[in-house]
């Protein structure tokens, strides 16, 4: 099964922009501190999430992200098609092409766990995931995390 970086990060960016909703708008660079991803990767992440009217931008000071939605109205999958991304177990990209231009064996098998497996994610909502209890540890210990590389250290 195939799910790439550029799916991966869009969910942990927009689960990261749900979870610290309640601060106003957040600026990708807090994302990229916080999530360890690129800053120029997620403006094109941010760029396609946009277009799809997943998260509307805030510009000037304090500006930054908020998503466009309720947390509970989006899905992991809405967020992964957003990007252009699949969740594709098949070696041929669901095309049928697999075996020297002709279906495998198994094809229906993959393409069938593919199905089964966006189906999943689209009943896992960005407010789910927000909501548990382990997500929130983590969210809290990245923050700390950031907040103590922030504080300035005196050289004796």
């Amino acid at each position: 099964m195939r799910l790439t970086t550029k799916g991966r990060y869009a969910v942990t960016a927009m689960l990261d922009l749900a979870m610290n909703a309640d601060e106003g708008p957040t600026s990708l660079a807090d994302i990229s501190r916080r999530q360890e991803i690129s800053l120029s990767y997620l403006e094109q992440l941010f760029a396609r999430l946009r277009r799809a009217r997943l998260v509307d931008s805030v510009r000037g000071p304090g500006g930054g992200y908020l998503l466009a939605l309720a947390p509970d109205a989006i899905s992991v999958a809405r967020v992964i098609d957003a990007v252009n991304e699949s969740v594709d177990a098949t070696r041929c990209g669901g095309l049928s092409h697999c075996q020297q231009g002709d279906t495998c064996l198994t094809h229906h098998l993959w393409s069938e766990l593919s199905e089964q497996i966006h189906g999943y994610l689209e009943g896992v909502t960005l407010g789910q995931l927000a909501g548990r209890e382990e997500f929130r540890r983590i969210a809290e210990r990245q923050q700390r995390r950031i907040d103590d590389d922030q504080i300035p250290t005196v050289s004796p």
